[in-house]
C-alpha cells in the first residue's frame, strides 16, 4: 500500500533522481519533474499528497510555486528544499506558508518523516472535509463557487453533473467571474484529476510560434528546431486541456484545432505521422462565440464540436445577495494570505458593497477585500445610473441592505439584529418578510433561541 502521493520539483536530474528513489524506497508513490509549471499541472484543489519543491530553480521558484499552490489549496502541504543554508529564507518560508524546510545535503530518512507528518496532515484536511460535506456543510465545490444565490446553485450543481464525464466543455461568462476556478473543478471531479490540466491563454500565444506551441514539431521543422519538442496538448496527454479565451485564437489555426478536437489526433511540424491524442477539452470566452461565428471571426464547425455542454459563469450582478458572503469569505482570506489578524467588517461597508456595480466581478471584489485586509479604504463608489437616484428605491435598498449586513455580521442569530438596529422582533420579521430576507443564509452555528 502507497504511504502518499509527492510531486517533487527538483531542476538538478541527479538530486531528482536520488530524492525520488529514497522516497520510493520508504513506499510513496512520487511524480518527480524539472520545472514548476509542470508541478502546478499536477496539482488541484482536492490533490490527495503533498509537494516537496527546492527553492532555488530557474524561471518559477520554489517559493512562487508554493504561493501558486496555496491559490488553489492552502492546505496542501509544501516542504521546501534549499542547498544554501539561508536562515532567513527558512523563517520566510515558513511565515509564508511552508510546511517545513529541510537544507541540503539533507537525510532521506528526515525527508521521509517529514513527508510522513504532512501527509497524515493532508488526510486529515480531506477527511474533514468530506465529513463537513456529509453533515450538510460546505463542501469543496461549495467553498471553490461561494453563494446561496440559485443561479450559483445550480451551476454547482450542473458542475456536480458534468465534471466526471468525459464531454467537451465551453465556459462562458464576463471577466472576472471565474471561469478558471469553474475549468479546474470540472477537471478536479472528473477522472482524469490526477492528470495533468494544461491551461492555455489562446490571446497570449506568439503568432509566430502558436502551431510549434501547441502541436509541437521535429528536430529541423524550422530555422532553430535543433532537437523535438512536445506541444502542449501532447503535454497534457491522459489529462485536461483548458483553450483560455479560445474567440482570440487565429483562423487558420482554428481549422487545425478542430481536426484535434473531432479526431483526437495531432501532427507536430514537420512530422508525417498523427499521434493519438487521450486529452478532455474545456474553453472559455468572454463573450457568446455565436456572436464571433456571426461576425465572420469564428469557425461556426470548431464551436459545434466544443460546446457540446455550455457552462455560464453568472457575473455578480446576476447574484447580488451571494456578494456579501463572498467578500467575507474574501477578506478572511485575504488576512490570512498577508499575515494580519482577523479584519473586522462593519455592517455599513456590507451594504455599501452591495450598492456597487462590480464590473470586474469576483476579481475585482477579491482586489476590494485585499485592501480592507490591508487597512486601505475603498475606493468611492461610481454612480449607478438614473433608476437607482429615486428616494423610495434608495431607502428601501439601503434598509433591506442593513438588515442583511447585519445578519451576516451576527451569523444569522435574530436577538441581537433587532437589538442592534433598534427594532422590534416582530417589526425585524416583519421586514425580513417584506424584503423576502432568508435568516438560514447567513448562520455559521444556528439561531438563538426566540425568547
Amino acid at each position: 500500500m502507497s504511504a502518499g502521493r509527492i510531486v517533487l520539483v527538483d531542476d538538478e536530474a541527479d538530486m531528482r533522481l536520488s530524492t525520488a528513489q529514497g522516497l520510493d524506497l520508504e513506499g510513496f508513490e512520487v511524480d518527480d519533474m524539472a520545472d514548476a509549471q509542470s508541478a502546478l499541472e499536477r496539482v488541484g484543489f482536492g490533490f490527495d499528497g503533498i509537494v516537496v519543491t527546492d527553492i532555488r530553480m530557474p524561471g518559477m521558484d520554489g517559493m512562487t510555486l508554493m504561493s501558486r499552490i496555496h491559490e488553489i489549496d492552502a492546505d496542501i502541504p509544501v516542504i521546501l528544499v534549499t542547498g544554501h543554508g539561508d536562515i532567513q529564507l527558512a523563517v520566510r518560508a515558513m511565515r509564508q506558508g511552508a510546511y517545513d524546510f529541510v537544507e541540503k545535503p539533507f537525510d532521506g530518512q528526515q525527508l521521509a518523516e517529514i513527508a510522513a507528518r504532512a501527509m497524515e496532515y493532508r488526510r486529515i484536511v480531506l477527511e474533514n472535509r468530506v465529513l463537513r460535506a456529509a453533515a450538510g456543510q460546505a463542501d469543496d465545490l461549495e467553498t471553490r463557487l461561494v453563494g446561496r444565490s440559485n443561479v450559483i446553485i445550480d451551476l454547482r450543481r450542473r458542475l456536480r453533473t458534468i465534471g466526471p464525464t468525459e464531454a467537451d466543455v465551453l465556459i462562458v461568462g464576463e471577466t472576472g467571474t471565474g471561469k478558471e476556478i469553474v475549468a479546474r473543478a470540472l477537471h478536479d471531479l472528473s477522472p482524469r484529476a490526477r492528470r495533468p490540466f494544461v491551461a492555455i491563454d489562446c490571446a497570449a500565444l506568439p503568432a509566430a510560434l502558436i502551431e510549434s506551441e501547441l502541436f509541437g514539431h521535429e528536430a529541423g521543422a524550422f530555422p532553430g528546431a535543433l532537437r523535438p519538442r512536445y506541444g502542449k496538448f501532447e503535454h497534457a496527454r491522459g489529462g485536461t486541456i483548458l483553450l483560455d479565451e479560445i474567440g482570440s485564437m487565429p483562423w487558420d489555426v482554428q481549422g487545425k484545432l478542430l481536426r484535434v478536437v473531432q479526431d483526437r489526433v495531432i501532427s507536430p511540424l514537420g512530422s508525417n505521422e498523427d499521434r493519438v491524442l487521450d486529452v478532455r477539452f474545456l474553453a472559455t470566452s468572454r463573450q457568446p462565440l455565436e456572436d464571433e461565428v456571426a461576425a465572420g471571426r469564428f469557425r461556426a464547425d470548431l464551436l459545434y464540436r466544443l460546446n457540446v455542454v455550455t457552462l455560464t459563469v453568472p457575473p455578480l450582478s446576476a447574484r447580488r445577495e451571494d456578494i456579501q458572503l463572498l467578500f467575507i469569505k474574501l477578506v478572511q482570506e485575504a488576512a490570512a494570505r498577508h499575515r494580519r489578524a482577523a479584519v473586522a467588517i462593519p455592517p455599513q461597508l456590507l451594504a455599501e458593497i452591495v450598492e456597487r456595480a462590480w464590473p470586474g466581478n469576483v476579481r475585482e471584489l477579491r482586489n476590494a477585500a485585499d485592501r480592507h485586509a490591508l487597512g486601505i479604504a475603498l475606493q468611492p463608489a461610481e454612480d449607478r445610473g438614473p433608476d437607482q437616484m429615486r428616494l423610495a428605491h434608495r431607502v428601501a435598498g439601503f434598509e433591506r441592505d442593513v438588515i442583511v449586513a447585519t445578519l451576516a455580521a451576527q451569523g444569522g442569530r435574530l436577538k441581537p439584529v433587532y437589538e442592534q438596529l433598534g427594532l422590534s422582533r416582530k417589526s425585524l420579521y416583519e421586514k425580513m418578510q417584506k424584503y423576502r430576507i432568508d435568516k438560514s443564509l447567513y448562520s455559521d452555528a444556528g439561531d438563538e433561541a426566540d425568547p
